[in-house]
C-alpha cells in the first residue's frame, strides 16, 4: 500500500521509499545503485558505503545520534569503504564528525 513516497506492507517490517531525484548523499549526485537479489527477483539498492554514508549525511547535517548508530550498525555488519567515505566526508566539511564515527565504530567493535 502506498502512504506518500513509501510502500508500506503489514507483513513486512520496512518500508521502501522512493525519494524525489535526483539521489544524493548530502552533495555527492554520483550515487551508483547496486542490484540486490531476493529470490528471484532483483532490486536497486544503496551500497552498504552509501548507506553508511546517507545515515551519516543526516548525522553531519541534523547531529541525530540515532543515525550515527545506524551507520556504525551498517559498518559493523557490511563491507563498508572508509576511504570512500572519509574522502566524502572531507568534501561535505565533516571530518571531526567522520573521526567521531570511527571512534564509536572502534569502541562498539
Amino acid at each position: 500500500m502506498r502512504e506518500g513516497d513509501r510502500y508500506v506492507h503489514p507483513q513486512v517490517g520496512f518500508y521502501l521509499e522512493f525519494p524525489r531525484g535526483p539521489l544524493a548523499i548530502g552533495t555527492d549526485l554520483a550515487i551508483r545503485p547496486v542490484e540486490v537479489a531476493v529470490g528471484d527477483n532483483v532490486m536497486l539498492a544503496l551500497s552498504p558505503t552509501d548507506s553508511c554514508r546517507d545515515r551519516l549525511a543526516v548525522f553531519y547535517h541534523w547531529r541525530d545520534r540515532q543515525s550515527l548508530h545506524l551507520a556504525v550498525a551498517v559498518a559493523r555488519h557490511q563491507p563498508v569503504d572508509l576511504d570512500t567515505i572519509r574522502a566524502w566526508s572531507r568534501a561535505e566539511g565533516s571530518l571531526d564528525d567522520y573521526e567521531e564515527f570511527l571512534s564509536e565504530l572502534r569502541r562498539t567493535s
